[in-house]
């Protein structure tokens, strides 16, 4: 359910905020925006097929657990995205309004995907890669540095309006991202802490 709902959070973000506002955020979505740029063919499918790529990396690096739940994931990302895209709803929102509820949303999205132990098969499978071999490296972080470089080869094809806008994003949804994540590792440790307490505390009454 929370693999579900973190991608409809994000779908309903990119189809009706990011894509029409043509924000290249980093994600998987603006890479098919970039592709669609290029090559003329539909977005929703470049998107599917980038998903697709990723789902494999996703069972070679990560196993087989991340793979079926980010099957789910996948499936309910091309499912929704491709469902609101065909819509054709465009919101006629202030931009500054745009980048705020699409972080908002994108971040949540993320954070339900990532504690389901899923990947949203987007560039953060990247990011749970590199986690996985060194648990020092931060996965907010990193996905704020691919995004960034994904927003440099969309200044090529979009101009710098877009990659500014992108940018804010960027940075935005990464630091509301971090915040989460870091405050459900902090709960994490808090719980573990108690329970060795607890275990301590038996121990010594026996």
């Amino acid at each position: 359910m929370k693999i579900i709902a973190g991608n409809i959070s994000m779908t309903f973000a990119y189809a009706f905020f990011i894509v029409p506002n043509e924000i290249i955020n980093g994600g998987v979505t603006s890479s098919a925006l970039l592709l669609h740029a290029l090559s003329g063919y539909n977005i929703a499918m470049l998107a599917n097929l980038v998903t697709g790529l990723l789902l494999i990396i996703c069972l070679v690096f990560l196993g087989k657990e991340y793979f079926f739940k980010s099957i789910v994931s996948s499936l309910s990302y091309m499912l929704f995205f491709n469902f609101f895209y065909s819509l054709n709803i465009d919101f006629d929102v202030n931009i500054v309004l745009v980048i705020l509820i699409s972080s908002i949303l994108i971040a949540i999205g993320y954070y339900l995907c990532i504690t389901a132990n899923a990947s949203t098969v987007g560039f953060d499978v990247i990011a749970l890669i590199l986690h996985h071999k060194n648990e020092k490296i931060d996965i907010a972080a990193t996905i704020r540095i691919i995004n960034l470089i994904v927003l440099i080869l969309g200044l090529l094809v979009y101009g710098y309006t877009s990659i500014v806008k992108g940018i804010a994003f960027t940075l935005f949804f990464s630091f509301l991202l971090k915040k989460m994540l870091d405050r459900k590792h902090k709960a994490l440790m808090i719980g573990r802490d108690s329970a060795f307490d607890e275990t301590s505390s038996v121990k010594e009454v026996k």
